[in-house]
């Protein structure tokens, strides 16, 4: 299952929830629309009783699903979809990369002062050899 796909269903997810909260709402106003009249008839408030209170149990489980599922991305525990780890593992492994290669500027840069130190050293014991007076 790709990722976008995965995202897509949490999204259908997330629309069949909003749709029963819709359902909901409706068969609750119903009902006291019903309980309201003069004339009310049991089995109608009943009825839609019934509709609100199977809805928002559907409602209770897909919501508790999604929580779960965020519950697992958010700290970081293996589940279908996530990349959060390997993100994490990835971020991780540019840091250490970026630390190995300033440490390596300074290396390189300590080495290059000292070649040129050590080169400006044998410049100088040249110029001190050349200055001595040759025996003849």
């Amino acid at each position: 299952m790709s990722r976008s796909q995965s995202i897509l269903e949490k999204i259908d997810a997330l629309d069949s929830i909003e749709e029963k909260i819709t359902q909901c709402l409706t068969s609750a106003g119903q009902a006291l629309q019903e309980l309201a009249k003069e004339k009310s008839s049991q089995k109608a408030a009943e009825n839609h009783t019934q509709a609100f209170i199977k809805n928002l149990t559907a409602i209770e489980k897909q919501l508790s699903e999604q929580i779960n599922y965020l519950t697992q991305v958010s700290t970081g525990h293996p589940h279908e979809g996530s990349s959060y780890a390997s993100a994490k593992v990835l971020q991780m492994g540019w840091h250490r990369s970026s630390q190995a290669r300033d440490r390596l500027m300074e290396l390189e840069e300590l080495r290059s002062k000292y070649t040129q130190v050590n080169a400006q050293r044998q410049q100088q014991q040249q110029i001190q050899q050349q200055q001595q007076p040759q025996p003849q």
